[in-house]
């Protein structure tokens, strides 16, 4: 096998534990060496998989970034060394930071979530239906009774489809 940061043979294999998967890498010796792998609290596997090594990691700023998340206290310099945020704030705080690495990381840097097969009908029912009842009262607080009674009647169908 190569080493994955300079193509020479790997001697050094790193396996992490990573929400419920795994994530591997090859490296040879002195790549080992340099990014802190021997020295478990040097070592930042962000920064590899970024095929980035310590000496080579320039932050890439898309926006200003705090120096330290005003909710829980997490630094930038705790991020960087941890490789993880401390709470949810901190991606608002650091988000300069973080973006430019959820860009080389994913596909997007939105995250849009998941919707069961065949659940995406009835859930897009279901927002039609909230929001013609939220136009309903509406109209009726307006006293537009002419659309309220067509949104009514709207209503009364889409309800019997989402039944």
């Amino acid at each position: 096998m190569k080493c994955e940061l300079c193509n020479n043979k790997a001697t050094v294999f790193y396996t992490q534990a990573v929400q419920g998967g795994q994530k591997k890498i090859c490296l040879c010796e002195n790549c080992a060496d340099k990014s802190g792998l021997t020295d478990p609290g040097a070592f930042s596997m962000v920064d590899i998989l970024m095929d980035e090594t310590p000496e080579q990691a320039q932050p890439v700023m898309v926006a200003e970034v705090a120096e330290a998340c005003e909710h829980c206290g997490f630094t930038l310099e705790d991020y960087r060394k941890v490789g993880r945020l401390g709470c949810s704030q901190c991606y608002t705080a650091f988000l300069g930071e973080i973006l430019p690495m959820l860009a080389k990381m994913h596909h997007g840097i939105k995250h849009e979530g998941k919707v069961p097969s065949g659940m995406a009908d009835s859930l897009a029912l279901r927002k039609k239906l909230a929001a013609m009842k939220k136009d309903l009262d509406s109209a009726i607080a307006e006293e537009n009774f002419e659309a309220a009674v067509k949104l009514r009647d709207g209503i009364k169908e889409l309800e019997a489809q989402v039944s």
